[in-house]
């Protein structure tokens, strides 16, 4: 990776120049960044969402889910050069996972449609990367974020599982269930994602732990959805994610199970020889 703390000033090279990217009056990176929305029937909220992107960016990737108002119309006409992918399948995770194969940039951003999330954080998530971050994870409970979109009961039941993924996994997160996140790209090498709901993001989260990757939590505030309804069930997908993390701490001990079973053998081998 690679990435400076100061825009390259004007008596460099220009075509050295051109390589560089900047985001602000004291950083500029030279990865290109992706930011993917998956999208389904946000034509009302989609000006609000690309308001907010930095003209920095590299690409927008919007997954349609087989939207049936205007909103493939509407980003186009917002970002002439966004990048539209159809997407075959259904439910968040799948239209994240392919967006994520859409994109080209060696940085991604995962950005909600529903006008919640403020794209100028971005700049927050990517200086965390190119400063030596793996996974740059929002959150609203960290010191600085915050959610005028969360019930009690929700807050409640993120504030459990979260709990619970920290003390199973050993991680230290201020929240769970949260999709505004970016990550390198190289990352999804290590993180195979095969869920298609809204519990893709818990785990993404626990995955990254178990792969050893350098997380850092954003600050983020999560605004209100602006037009519409979400398909978020908070029972329903609760459960859901409860199940994600049970079946990965079953995975979990079965791998410890057979990393010991290959350390006996290993010994045995060793004292027959």
């Amino acid at each position: 990776m690679s990435s400076v703390l100061h825009p390259p000033s004007s008596g460099r090279d220009p075509l050295m120049a051109a390589h560089y990217r900047p985001i602000s009056s004291h950083l500029a990176i030279t990865p290109p960044v992706s930011v993917v929305i998956p999208a389904m029937n946000e034509a009302e909220n989609l000006p609000y969402v690309f308001k907010t992107l930095p003209d920095w960016i590299h690409e927008v990737v919007l997954v349609d889910g087989n939207s049936t108002d205007d909103t493939v119309e509407v980003a186009r006409s917002l970002w002439p050069g966004v990048r539209v992918v159809e997407q075959q399948g259904k439910g968040k995770g799948d239209a994240l996972t392919t967006g994520f194969e859409a994109c080209t940039g060696d940085i991604i951003v995962m950005v909600d449609a529903d006008g919640s999330a403020d794209g100028n954080e971005i700049v927050s998530y990517v200086s965390a990367l190119v400063s030596g971050a793996d996974f740059a994870k929002g959150s609203r409970f960290a010191n600085g974020g915050g959610t005028d979109d969360m019930t009690f009961i929700r807050k409640l039941g993120n504030w459990a599982l979260c709990t619970v993924v920290n003390r199973k996994f050993g991680a230290r997160y201020t929240d769970l269930c949260y999709g505004y996140n970016a990550f390198w790209r190289h990352c999804l090498d290590k993180i195979e994602l095969d869920c298609t709901g809204f519990e893709v993001e818990t785990l993404m989260n626990i995955r990254v732990v178990k792969a050893g990757l350098k997380v850092q939590e954003i600050p983020s505030h999560e605004y209100l959805r602006i037009h519409g309804t979400s398909n978020l069930r908070a029972v329903r997908d609760g459960i859901r994610v409860l199940k994600v993390i049970l079946a990965e701490r079953s995975n979990r001990r079965a791998l410890r199970r057979q990393a010991h079973q290959e350390r006996l053998l290993n010994i045995g081998r060793g004292e027959m020889s």
